[in-house]
């Protein structure tokens, strides 16, 4: 498998990006593919630069063994396109955002995380002001997403 770098972009960076930057680094990993898959995320406003996840985030991901507390929030800048091999957003205001500051001859893939899910949404929603089931249901999203995304990652040639 071909070294993959993976950017998990959402708005602030402190519920749904988090979230599947864990997941899918705890999933790589049990996969043998933690040197393999470098793993980051980012918010496309600066909102929570600096701070952990959302308490919610960290806890519903908690319960299903993930760890979210040792990340913190940053911005995505125009330099993670020369870094990152794949830039994915939660949802399409957060991919016309990146699209905004993606320099013309990115030659990564630059596109929606649930494109790799095998369900019908097309964006992950954000939880912030819903309740805990919302955060369950990013869980939900994530995960389909992660075991997509590694599947494909695999497969690419070397």
């Amino acid at each position: 498998m071909k070294k993959a770098r993976v950017l998990f972009v959402c708005l602030g960076n402190i519920c749904r990006s988090p979230t599947a930057h864990g997941v899918f680094e705890t999933l790589a990993a049990q996969q043998g593919l933690a040197g393999v898959i470098d793993v980051d995320s980012a918010g496309t406003a600066a909102y929570h630069v600096g701070n952990p996840p959302d308490s919610r985030s960290i806890s519903a991901a908690a319960e299903r063994g993930y760890q979210l507390d040792h990340l913190r929030a940053r911005q995505a800048t125009p330099e993670d396109f020369s870094e990152f091999t794949h830039i994915l957003a939660m949802d399409e205001e957060n991919l016309r955002n990146l699209k905004a500051i993606a320099p013309p001859d990115y030659a990564g893939h630059l596109g929606l995380f649930l494109d790799f899910a095998q369900c019908v949404e097309r964006e992950v929603p954000d939880p912030y002001y819903g309740g805990d089931s919302g955060f369950d249901h990013v869980l939900d999203l994530v995960e389909n997403a992660s075991f997509g995304l590694l599947l494909k990652l695999q497969q690419a040639p070397r």
